[in-house]
Formats: structure tokens, C-alpha cells, sequence
């Protein structure tokens, strides 16, 4: 069984982490911090942790922001070779997960240095990442923070041009929202402007990501982005779009469809056969579409599928699902049959009765069937 997600913040790693304080403030109580960040540790997930051992650290660290930033960046690992993250707090010093707290203790307690604060998420950034502790400083300064994440877009170190994009996110992941981005992410894009080229992929993909987010607020607004970044594009910058869109292209956003080459299809003959008509519940939904191109070239389709769920009060939920991208020659029917598993899963609860199967073609629906679902 995998070790986890919260075992990146283990007791062993606070004790080191420990260590590393006391060398650098020979004060630094160790047996107390230890004790402290490590009280029912194993009932925490990985967020509660970063949280407890960043109370510690603002507890037992000086109350004098300047002397705990020193402890702090003495205490600072080697900076990291590549993209992986997940090194522990080792001789060397802080590294990995173990700097989240720390980025989170400078964005709590630091907004009275600024700069120092800056340079603070820089250094923390090459050993792990600082992107969630960069947001209270654009929660509550935006612009002036910015302006530095701008100065970074094109730093010699890969994870801090990376920082410039994950932490500007706006709905990045197990952090909170900047509600002021998801609003107006007109700042976010310029910033990415600067980094669709960058020649690491760990950067880009983070460019990508990023672009997902705003796509959640602003559809038009990545459509319109993917448009101009995919004219004359590298393969790079090309596989960045295509990851930037992929929320628009589960949805079937049209114009976002058709900037990746899937334009309305045309279709001459559409047939949707379900196989399972009754299906068990622990059984799959099996079903067969047949479509024939009514047109003398070729045409790239992106082929969806959705499960419109029964819910408890008879209405329906659709889910979207991936199929296939394929080409259909000019002229030619294309035949292709898919197994749907219909089985326990913690995020739905099925209820019996009908369901409706609807395929989706560059967006557009093509057909809709049922099936009946029994409960044993």
C-alpha cells in the first residue's frame, strides 16, 4: 500500500527540522517544538500538519520577525536539481514539504518586511515551493507583489519562474482563492505571457494549469488566449494549450474546440446502440455508435460521451467522460463501441431506474439512448 499523502510531514522530519532551528539559535527549545508539532500528529491530514508545526514555529521561533527569518534561511536545505519536491529535511537542511510551514510562517508574520519577506519565498521556492505562502502577500498586497513576480518571470532558477505562475493561480489547489484574479485575471495572463516559452516543461505546465483555472470564471477569455498562442506555435507551446483547455474541451466549449482543430462535424448518418439495456449495478453499460462523414476530407473529432446519473428525486446529473480523438477519412463511417463500469465509487451514489447515455461530437450532440439500472 502507498505511504500516505500526509506522511510527507512525519515526526522524523519535524525532529529534523528542530535540528536545523537549534543550529542556527542555539536557544531554540527542541524538545518542546518537537513535542508541541507532533501531539496527535498521525490524527492530521497534510494540510492540518502544515498548519500545526507553522503555530510551533510562531510559538517557539523569536518573536522578532528579522531573527526567526536568519534561523529560517540558515537552516534552508540545498536547493533542489529538478522538479521533485518530495525530499525530506535531511542533513543538508530543510527541503521538500518541510518548507511549507515555513513559507506559510513568512506569509503570516512578514508583511511588515516585505522585501526581506521576498527574498525569503525565493530561496524557499528553490527547495520546494513558497506558492502558498506568496498568497497572503497578494491577498493583501497585490500590485506591489506583482512587481516582483514580474522581476522573477525570467530568473536563472527553474522553481522560481515556476512560483511566478502556481503561485499567481487562481484556485490553485488545497490553498485559498484570490478572489481579486478570479475576478479580473487580466494581471494573472501578463504575467503568463512571459513564461508560454519557457524551456523547462515544469514551468509551462504550471503556465497550463494556471490558464485552467481562469478558464473556470473566464471560458472566452482561454478561448481567446488559445487562439493567439496557437498560431504558428512550437510543439511545446502547442501541448501547453492543449493542457490549458482541457476543462473547455470536457465542457465543449465550441470556439475552444475549434481552435484546436475540432470544427463542427459533418455527419450524413449518427447511430447510438445500446447493448446493455438493463444493466446490474456492478456491471458495465455497453454501447455502440456508428457515424459517417458527410464530407470529401478528412475531420479530426474529439468524441465525449455523458452519463446523465438518476438521482434519488428522479431528476438527472450529467457527468462527462472521455472517448477518443480520431480521425474520420472522408466519406467513411467510423464504428466504435465503449464500456462504461457502473460500480461503487466514493464521489456518486447511483439510484435505480433510467439512465441516458448522449455522445458528444466536437461538441456537439449526436444522439442519446437509455439503460435501465438495477440494484441487486
Amino acid at each position: 500500500m502507498a505511504e500516505p499523502f500526509k506522511n510527507l510531514l512525519n515526526k522524523q522530519i519535524i525532529k529534523a527540522m528542530a535540528t536545523h532551528f537549534h543550529n542556527q539559535w542555539s536557544s531554540f527549545d527542541t524538545k518542546g517544538f518537537v513535542a508541541t508539532a507532533t501531539q496527535d500528529l498521525e490524527l492530521l491530514e497534510l494540510s492540518q500538519r502544515t498548519e500545526r508545526i507553522t503555530d510551533t514555529m510562531i510559538q517557539y521561533l523569536p518573536g522578532d520577525f528579522e531573527k526567526a527569518a536568519q534561523i529560517m534561511l540558515g537552516s534552508l536545505g540545498s536547493v533542489l536539481s529538478g522538479s521533485v519536491t518530495k525530499r525530506p529535511a535531511d542533513k543538508t537542511g530543510i527541503a521538500g514539504w518541510a518548507v511549507m510551514p515555513l513559507a506559510n510562517y513568512v506569509g503570516l508574520r512578514g508583511h511588515a518586511h516585505f522585501d526581506l519577506s521576498m527574498s525569503l519565498f525565493k530561496e524557499m521556492t528553490k527547495r520546494a515551493s513558497s506558492e502558498f505562502g506568496i498568497r497572503y502577500f497578494l491577498l493583501k498586497s497585490p500590485a506591489k507583489t506583482l512587481s516582483v513576480l514580474k522581476t522573477w518571470a525570467t530568473d536563472d532558477c527553474v522553481h522560481v519562474r515556476r512560483l511566478v505562475s502556481e503561485g499567481i493561480r487562481p484556485r490553485l489547489p488545497w490553498s485559498m482563492n484570490l478572489p481579486v484574479f478570479i475576478k479580473d485575471p487580466q494581471p494573472v495572463i501578463e504575467l503568463l505571457e512571459l513564461l508560454k516559452d519557457d524551456d523547462q516543461e515544469y514551468v509551462r505546465r504550471s503556465v497550463a494549469n494556471n490558464l485552467n483555472d481562469i478558464a473556470k470564471d473566464h471560458p472566452e477569455v482561454v478561448a481567446e488566449i488559445a487562439s493567439r498562442w496557437i498560431k504558428g506555435a512550437s510543439e511545446p507551446r502547442k501541448k501547453l494549450v492543449k493542457h490549458a483547455c482541457r476543462t473547455l474541451v470536457k465542457q465543449g466549449h465550441k470556439k475552444t474546440l475549434s481552435v484546436l482543430g475540432f470544427k463542427p462535424p459533418k455527419l450524413k448518418q449518427v447511430s447510438l446502440e445500446i447493448l446493455t439495456p438493463k444493466v446490474v449495478f456492478g456491471d458495465a453499460a455497453s454501447f455502440t455508435l456508428s457515424i459517417s462523414s458527410d464530407f470529401h476530407q478528412d475531420q479530426a473529432l474529439m468524441i465525449d460521451y455523458i452519463i446523465h446519473h438518476r438521482k434519488a428525486n428522479g431528476s438527472t446529473l450529467p457527468k462527462v467522460f472521455k472517448w477518443r480523438q480520431t480521425t474520420l477519412p472522408a466519406n467513411e463511417t467510423l464504428v466504435s463501441t465503449k464500456k462504461h463500469p457502473i460500480k461503487k465509487i466514493t464521489t456518486r451514489v447511483y439510484y435505480p431506474g433510467m439512465h441516458t447515455v448522449e455522445v458528444m461530437v466536437n461538441g456537439i450532440s449526436v444522439g442519446r439512448a437509455d439503460f435501465q439500472l438495477l440494484m441487486p
